[in-house]
């Protein structure tokens, strides 16, 4: 950088923000309004699709979070980092199972929410993971990119 040009400033809309919820069905709409919210008044210029499919990517890890980590987890916290590029959505909890995406079983009326976080993910360019904390729960984030990427299926890491 030459000496006289001004260091680029982030935009506007970048941040980190992260609440906690109880771990009760209630959270679920609680954090996808709170994100929807967030993403509003920070004016993040994010298309309609994205919103939508982020929305219910948080909807499907906070449900996991409330209905099979409260017993050791009673509270979960959800954390949106917003950049340039990417916006990154995180769900923490204390409960030390990792969870995987089930193969699609159209019999069953449940237990597929993380394959459609990976395929949602997957379809917007973005990638997931989950992490273990210091102190033995984990996170699962998702990541994906505010700009559509154009024929966007794979992601270089899809962990879920």
């Amino acid at each position: 950088m030459p000496p006289d040009a001004a260091p680029a400033r982030p935009f506007p809309y970048e941040g980190v923000w992260r609440f906690t919820a109880p771990a009760v069905d209630a959270s679920v709409p609680q954090a996808r309004h709170a994100v929807r919210d967030l993403l509003r008044r920070q004016g993040v210029p994010v298309h309609d699709d994205l919103i939508q499919g982020l929305l219910l990517i948080v909807s499907e890890l906070v449900t996991n979070a409330v209905k099979h980590a409260a017993l050791l987890s009673p509270q979960v916290a959800v954390e949106v980092a917003i950049g340039a590029e990417w916006i990154r959505v995180s769900v923490e909890d204390n409960h030390p199972y990792r969870p995987k995406a089930l193969e699609t079983d159209y019999g069953q009326t449940g237990g597929r929410g993380l394959l459609l976080v990976r395929e949602i993910t997957c379809e917007a360019g973005g990638a997931c993971d989950v992490e273990q904390t210091a102190s033995g729960g984990k996170i699962i984030w998702v990541a994906l990119p505010l700009a559509p990427v154009p024929g966007a299926v794979t992601s270089p890491r899809q962990a879920l």
